[in-house]
């Protein structure tokens, strides 16, 4: 039972991520490429593989809580959390590459900074290791922040 939720965790995570990735792929061939990019922008191949990871890390993480309190009522605020992180997560790349809106997902990045954090002190205090597998994702969108807020700055609608 156990390898099964572990399986719908990252299951789910990546398949956020692959929705992502079809949401994205359109924007980022046309309007992303006449973007004026802030410096540090990574190469485009580069988020594939770092997103991935993330997402797994993710699905873990939220595995290791649920498996610390046996899926009850003790391991639930923090999952929960980690549902609307994960959620708002999903919900950045339709408004940064669907809809072109740099602004409005800053404000989407920024609100998933502070869920994210969130969720990582509340998975800390359940099991240590899974706070521990949200640091890199909390450390990366830290610098997708600075992302958005210099595409945002650089390119005015």
């Amino acid at each position: 039972m156990s390898v099964w939720v572990l399986v719908a965790f990252v299951g789910l995570c990546l398949l956020v991520g692959a929705a992502g990735g079809v949401v994205t792929a359109p924007g980022v061939r046309g309007w992303y490429l006449s973007l004026a990019r802030p410096p540090g922008t990574p190469p485009n191949w580069l988020f594939a593989p770092v997103w991935t990871t993330l997402y797994v890390m993710m699905g873990v993480a939220a595995w290791l809580v649920w498996r610390a309190t046996y899926g009850g009522l003790a391991g639930r605020p923090a999952l929960r959390l980690w549902g609307w992180q994960l959620l708002v997560n999903a919900v950045w790349s339709p408004v940064f590459f669907a809809l072109h809106s740099t602004g409005w997902a800053l404000l989407v990045i920024v609100v998933l900074l502070g869920l994210i954090g969130f969720t990582l002190r509340a998975f800390l205090r359940v099991q240590a290791w899974a706070g521990l597998l949200l640091m890199p994702y909390l450390a990366w969108v830290c610098y997708a922040t600075y992302l958005n807020a210099g595409f945002w700055w650089l390119n005015p609608a």
